[in-house]
């Protein structure tokens, strides 16, 4: 039986490039975050389908990034560009979105490092596990 996850997407994931998307792609943003929240409700079948990859593995949390695509794009999950970075908290049955971005969102040469520092900056909680 596969464990049901409650999804909450954080503040500061909406303020900054959530509501680029949204502004960018409208109706069709609402429809992939949609997606995305379906998905995360049943996180352990993004593993399973290699959408989802463990970046680190505490007792308790799990920082996982995945790939999505935009509604209606055409575009395929790997070649969107486009990333979610999120906290399952194994014990709590939570999925916290952390971040959501596209590749063009992040300037570094070093993607992983860059959303790394954005995390640290941003989520103190989650500082000690990167």
């Amino acid at each position: 039986m596969s464990i049901k996850y409650a999804v909450i997407i954080e503040k500061f994931a909406e303020r900054h490039f959530i509501k680029g998307f949204h502004k960018k792609y409208a109706k069709a943003w609402d429809i992939t975050l949609e997606v995305l929240i379906r998905e995360f409700q049943s996180f352990g079948v993004l593993f399973l389908k290699s959408i989802a990859e463990t970046i680190i593995d505490s007792e308790d949390i799990k920082i996982c990034k995945t790939e999505f695509k935009v509604a209606g794009t055409g575009q395929s999950r790997h070649g969107s560009g486009n990333r979610c970075i999120v906290a399952l908290h194994k014990d709590a049955n939570m999925v916290s979105v952390l971040l959501v971005y596209g590749k063009t969102d992040i300037k570094e040469k070093n993607e992983t490092a860059a959303w790394k520092n954005i995390i640290k900056e941003n989520y103190p909680q989650y500082r000690h596990l990167l």
